[in-house]
């Protein structure tokens, strides 16, 4: 090869903290659906437990679009449908399978509670999880402008807002998907609606500053 001629690029690098953020990611996609069949009462406002898991895809989405672009944050969303997708499948098979005799018939009735899903249910958390995460990301990415936005306040004001839109219509998709005339939703999508923009609010501006002080200090260690 002569000093002209340039070596071939390879792959970008996964730095330190995508490695971190892409493993956890994985997990809160999985974890979020199996959260979501208990109600817990926080203050007057009373919220499926599935938020906090989603709070966090919103706050390492928002974390990757501020130390790596709004591009890369879109491809972590989009590969999150991965897991979720894996994991709907095996739950699938497991539900198929005969279960033990040796399982006690109340573990069998509980297993089965929790885990079996209408198909209007499977259909409705994909989608809702795609349009809320890449709205997460385009908000998120819009108020930062052209300008590279640093800021401690700025981060967390983004944060918060974008969570608390993306959170809204993700309850609207949802609830609506999923429910929508079989009973009256309205009362449902008002307290969900207000319990995830309060949570959005109050918890993910301090989440997105602390993870991305975290990532930043993972890639120092790196370099």
């Amino acid at each position: 090869m002569t000093e002209n001629q340039t070596a071939p690029q390879g792959p970008t690098p996964i730095t330190p903290s995508l490695f971190f953020i892409g493993l956890l990611y994985g997990g809160m996609t999985v974890i979020a659906g199996v959260l979501g069949f208990k109600q817990v009462a926080l203050g007057p406002l009373a919220v499926e437990a599935g938020i906090f898991a989603f709070l966090m895809l919103v706050v390492l989405s928002s974390t990757t679009a501020q130390l790596h672009g709004q591009a890369m944050a879109n491809r972590l969303v989009l590969w999150g449908f991965v897991p979720l997708a894996a994991s709907a499948v095996l739950v699938v098979l497991v539900l198929f399978l005969p279960p033990s005799d040796k399982m006690p018939v109340e573990n069998i009735t509980a297993f089965e509670t929790v885990l079996s899903q209408t198909p209007r249910i499977m259909m409705a958390g994909p989608v809702a999880y795609g349009v809320s995460l890449f709205l997460n990301v385009w908000i998120f990415s819009k108020l930062r402008g052209s300008g590279d936005d640093t800021g401690t306040v700025g981060l967390m004001v983004r944060g918060a807002i974008a969570s608390a839109l993306s959170q809204a219509i993700d309850t609207l998709i949802f609830i609506t998907l999923a429910f929508y005339g079989e009973f009256p939703i309205g009362s449902l999508l008002a307290g969900q609606m207000l319990a995830k923009v309060v949570l959005s609010l109050v918890l993910v501006p301090f989440l997105i500053t602390g993870f991305v002080q975290f990532a930043r200090w993972l890639d120092r260690e790196q370099a």
